[in-house]
């Protein structure tokens, strides 16, 4: 009988457990703070005010104070846990079957066709040779002959394509790879060694080359040039009265 009644207050922990695991999703993510109201202020709280209180006096962020070891209220009231944030968009296509049933197609608007541009230049000399000087024979001129430039005929726009070679091909050219085996065996190191050499014994060849002069003879005017005419020194002076001590 004991083994029985602790077998069943072992279901009843582990049912207990279980209840306590499944949480719903309002306990996991819990609603935002809102903001505090006259009811939610105790006796001791920062927030606590003499005089007249209202609500609006929470919900103003300049004037609420955060409370010692609590999270900071927010002063903005949010909607309730039921509030979806965002947008809902309702479905009106049909879903799956009217997708694969039939193909919506487009259908294109008619556009409007596009005013052309009026050919001033041509107007201008028209004018000019039916004799219309002033701005007001001008202005009547091309009321009555109106030329527009087509754009059939514009040669500005139109741009002629280059010919490009058939096997071009378009894009940015790669980078060659890496030479790995070269920087692993010191490749470069080796190919500076060798130009080194090379260019020390282009050097001492140039040395050897050099036209060695005859021996230079010894001239007077070599030996004038050479020449640094004695300096005669004078004897140091010495006081009158110690000069017969020597």
């Amino acid at each position: 009988m004991p083994e029985a009644g602790d077998s069943r207050q072992d279901l009843k922990r582990w049912k207990k457990k279980k209840q306590q695991v499944h949480r719903t999703v309002s306990q996991i993510c819990p609603p935002p703070r809102r903001p505090l109201t006259v009811a939610d202020i105790r006796p001791g709280m920062e927030n606590e005010r003499l005089g007249v209180v209202r609500d609006s006096m929470f919900q103003n962020p300049l004037i609420v104070k955060a409370e010692l070891g609590r999270p900071r209220e927010r002063s903005c009231s949010l909607p309730g846990i039921d509030f979806n944030y965002g947008l809902y968009i309702r479905g009106l296509d049909g879903g799956v079957p009217e997708a694969l049933g039939h193909w919506d197609v487009f259908k294109q608007q008619p556009t409007c066709p596009q005013e052309l541009t009026r050919n001033y230049i041509a107007m201008n000399r028209g004018a000019v040779k039916a004799g219309l000087v002033t701005a007001r024979e001008n202005i009547l001129y091309r009321q009555l002959k109106d030329i527009r430039i087509s754009n059939k005929d514009d040669r500005r726009t139109k741009k002629d394509v280059p010919s490009l070679p058939p096997d071009m091909t378009y894009g940015i050219q790669a980078r060659p790879s890496t030479p790995f085996f070269d920087l692993l065996q010191h490749r470069y190191q080796q190919l500076w060694v060798q130009e080194q050499k090379a260019t020390q014994k282009a050097i001492k060849l140039e040395k050897k080359q050099k036209v060695i002069l005859g021996k230079l003879y010894e001239t007077r005017s070599n030996h004038l040039r050479k020449y640094k005419p004695p300096v005669k020194l004078d004897a140091l002076w010495h006081m009158p009265h110690f000069q017969k001590l020597r």
